[in-house]
């Protein structure tokens, strides 16, 4: 079994350093805990990559990441840059291209339910208890990757969304094989009433389906399913979708469970994964030890799963419950008595490490009083 690893760390923007700094301290503890060594090659992307560089993906970054056994990711954006329309050069684009150049066909995002964060949810606790969601969105095609054009002097501008068999087909198999080990229901979310290449993605999708006969297979149009994820999110089990349809129906399942702060992701190809929260970059918070780690931990322990390092991701999140059940977490989560990102990642490392055998107080921490004994 291999136990060294080589991990590219890309930090980026915002508060994305904060909370890979989290991530690689428990990325440590998991470390002397299980007897691995994680190796962490950093590298530059998004609006620091562009200020030193010109570049939002500078050549050597990738090349880190290639040569990488996974990626870990912060953040990406500056508002100087979403504040200009006229800049020709984006810190989103750097993240657009490392999908593309790595071959990270399929995001996948899980939104399961604290049941002590029920609370925290916007929507009432009878209708969110028990959601337990995995979506897979398609990353490399579409119409963020289509043909592109403006005319500035005519006011005129398209995008081409546009979708190939071979760019469907392999997100769709991952959906079925995961929907086999969970409840056994894919949903495909599409606008196939008014787009072909959503008619194409109900066409495979159908094809497929017939190799996994014990898997329920539906259809539902965007605009209902953004509607049905809050009147009913305990219907949907697995759902798959296209590039853009993904990108804000994740988003919105997001908020769902009281903190977009809690939310992981994957971005998974034949041979290279990067791991992220699916939060932004969260300018406003950037150097004042208040963003939610939570995410980017998760992020790491679906690095874990992908690493094979069973026991050690399993590990991670109860140590990740652990907290949230006891209420050591940011200020988004308990503005009563709040804790900073780096007092959350080191309650988590430290469960890790002892448990029960803890130097935390955990009957103080309960009573919001958390002391060191």
């Amino acid at each position: 079994m291999k136990t060294n690893f080589n991990i590219a760390v890309l930090p980026g923007d915002g508060i994305g350093p904060e909370v890979v700094d989290e991530s690689i301290k428990i990325l440590n503890a998991i470390a002397e805990a299980f007897r691995y060594k994680f190796d962490f090659t950093y590298g530059l992307m998004g609006a620091e990559a562009i200020y030193k560089t010109g570049k939002p993906l500078p050549d050597e970054t990738l090349a880190i990441c290639r040569a990488s056994d996974a990626v870990l990711f912060g953040a990406i954006g500056d508002p100087s840059f979403d504040n200009n329309p006229d800049a020709k050069v984006r810190p989103e684009q750097g993240l657009l291209k490392l999908r593309k150049e790595l071959g990270l066909f399929a995001n996948i995002r899980p939104l399961k339910i604290y049941s002590s964060l029920i609370d925290k949810s916007p929507l009432k606790k009878e209708i969110i208890d028990g959601t337990d969601i995995l979506i897979f969105r398609e990353l490399v095609s579409g119409i963020y990757f289509g043909e592109k054009f403006t005319d500035e002097e005519a006011g005129y501008a398209y995008d081409n969304c546009r979708y190939h068999r071979d760019e469907i087909v392999p997100v769709v198999h991952m959906a079925f094989q995961e929907a086999q080990k969970r409840r056994k229901k894919v949903t495909l979310i599409d606008k196939a009433n008014v787009l072909d290449t959503s008619r194409l993605w109900r066409k495979i999708c159908k094809e497929i389906a017939a190799g996994y006969p014990e898997v329920e297979l539906d259809f539902m149009f965007v605009d209902n399913a953004a509607m049905q994820l809050i009147l009913n999110p305990k219907q949907f089990d697995v759902i798959v979708t296209e590039n853009m349809f993904g990108d804000i129906i994740s988003d919105e399942a997001s908020v769902i469970g009281g903190s977009i702060g809690l939310l992981p992701s994957a971005s998974i190809g034949a041979d290279n994964a990067l791991f992220e929260p699916i939060h932004g970059s969260y300018p406003q918070a950037k150097g004042k030890g208040i963003a939610n780690p939570i995410a980017s931990v998760l992020s790491t322990a679906m690095m874990l799963d992908y690493l094979k390092l069973d026991q050690a991701a399993e590990k991670l999140r109860q140590s990740v419950e652990h907290a949230v059940d006891n209420r050591y977490v940011t200020a988004d989560l308990n503005n009563q008595q709040p804790y900073s990102t780096a007092e959350v990642g080191s309650f988590i490392a430290d469960y890790i490490m002892y448990s029960e055998k803890s130097y935390y107080n955990f009957e103080n921490v309960k009573l919001g009083k958390s002391t060191i004994v």
